[in-house]
């Protein structure tokens, strides 16, 4: 695991405390994300004699950059990835075009929403996104090593996750949520 990323997923996590937020960005990043590969998948490209498609050619920057900045949790982002761009192409070869964008359009509004009600209803803060623009790129890892942990993996990134930028604090003395005003934990 980078440097990089420890600062990065720390900085993410200031963003994304509430569990309901976090729940939220689960949908809203699969949504988002299977939205942006679907349109793509209506255009093959062929590279190097192999037939592909613009949304297997613009994802894997993406996903080579998840695997620099932590190999496992890269890996397996790639794996989920590979199942939306499959479905993603299953689903291009037998929709029609109108379709396809109708599906694009719904699949954009219902992930854009469910990331502003995450963080407007139960993080009461702006999404990390607006103050730094990479963090779009951050999501998925956060998603995913929230699971590795959940299953009891990667503890190194589980206090970076609980206690975000100041590892020194436990996880009620870094977050108050807004709506607790001053009040510290004694």
């Amino acid at each position: 695991m980078s440097a990089t990323f420890k600062r990065q997923l720390a900085e993410y996590v200031e963003y994304h405390r509430d569990p309901t937020n976090c729940a939220l960005h689960v949908v809203g990043i699969i949504f988002l994300f299977f939205a942006a590969v679907l349109p793509l998948s209506l255009w093959p490209v062929s590279l190097l004699g192999l037939q592909t498609s613009l949304a297997v050619l613009l994802t894997a920057p993406v996903l080579i950059y998840w695997i620099v900045l932590d190999v496992v949790l890269g890996l397996a982002l790639a794996g989920a990835a590979a199942v939306l761009l499959f479905a993603a192409a299953a689903l291009s070869s037998h929709a029609s075009v109108p379709a396809i964008w109708i599906i694009f359009a719904v699949l954009i509004s219902a992930g854009v929403a469910v990331q502003i009600i995450g963080h407007q209803v139960f993080e009461r803060r702006k999404p990390a996104l607006l103050d730094n623009p990479p963090h779009l790129l951050m999501g998925p890892m956060f998603v995913m090593a929230k699971l590795f942990i959940a299953l009891g993996f990667k503890g190194d990134l589980a206090v970076i996750i609980e206690h975000g930028s100041n590892p020194a604090l436990g996880r009620r003395a870094s977050y108050q949520h807004p709506s607790q005003g001053d009040a510290r934990p004694d």
